[in-house]
């Protein structure tokens, strides 16, 4: 039930879920490669693949900062070789590098259109296929994509359509890549949040301060895909799990310390509906599609 000695490639890991991921596994002695773009200090949020890199090698694991735009092939291939050549191979791959936009049909812009389905579906496509050499010559390879399992109802879809169909895109490619390589021994599954997550795509894109507070702390996805990334892998592909249902599954009844404030119902998350039964004593807030 350890990570030691296991090279993660994570994209969007030099903060939020990521940085939370590649932290839970630093714990173990894991070796992480941190791909993402933020090099230089964002002027609204927290976080570089340098910092995030000292965060890494604090906790125990080692680290390889890179920048990585997941748009480009040729970006994405180079920062996977470079990956290789320092740790020796890649035993898991983590997709979490995501853009958000909540925006109606005729209020987004193509270019945004554009920008979302490059950075979430084809990001998730691309990195896991650049990511495919090396894990089949893994002991237990794993891919584990950050994407909602999938729900059609139609209420997901009309709000804010260009942005489901991202990341469901994601979802799909984990859904056709676990069957695909399934007797390669690659385990391909999809994690989402039951609850909002206190990141920067909480505060900003749906609910600001007020939301936050009504939120988990990333940690409690980290936990999940920890627990999911220690399973064997032939034994764990083509699913679609909810991190606070992982964590029940494995033995963990207090969810509390996971809240930002705890005590009092949190908000769901996107594509989360009370046809998805939380753990026991956990109070929800179903809102409507945004």
């Amino acid at each position: 039930m350890s990570l030691g000695g296991k090279t993660l490639f994570i994209t969007g890991a030099s903060r939020g879920i990521g940085l939370a991921i590649a932290l839970r596994a630093a714990r173990d002695g894991a070796r992480i490669a941190i791909a993402a773009k933020t090099d230089t200090p964002h002027p609204k949020l927290p976080g570089t693949i340098h910092s995030a890199a000292e965060q890494v090698r604090a906790a125990g694991g080692a680290a390889l900062p890179l920048v990585v735009d997941v748009r480009d092939e040729s970006s994405v291939h180079a920062a996977v070789e470079r990956c290789v050549a320092e740790f020796g191979g890649i035993d898991i791959c983590v997709n979490n590098a995501s853009a958000i936009t909540l925006a109606a049909t005729e209020a987004i812009e193509l270019r945004r259109y554009d920008l979302i389905q490059q950075i979430n579906t084809r990001g998730t496509f691309l990195t896991t296929r650049a990511c495919l050499p090396h894990l089949k010559r893994a002991a237990n390879p794993h891919v584990l994509t950050l994407s909602p399992p999938l729900n059609l109802a139609a209420k997901w879809f009309a709000p804010h359509l260009a942005y489901s169909l991202s990341k469901y895109g994601m979802s799909l490619c984990m859904l056709g890549m676990a069957e695909e390589y399934r007797a390669a021994g690659i385990a391909c599954n999809a994690l989402w949040p039951r609850t909002t997550i206190a990141t920067a795509a909480v505060e900003f894109a749906l609910g600001g301060a007020a939301m936050l507070r009504r939120s988990r702390r990333p940690q409690i996805v980290a936990d999940a895909a920890h627990a999911i990334l220690t399973r064997p892998a032939r034994e764990c592909t083509g699913q679609f799990l909810i991190d606070d249902s992982v964590l029940y599954e494995a033995g963990v009844r207090d969810f509390a310390p996971y809240s930002v404030e705890p005590g009092g119902p949190l908000y769901a998350d996107l594509f989360i509906d009370a046809s998805m039964p939380a753990p026991p004593g956990v109070t929800l807030i179903y809102l409507p599609p945004p």
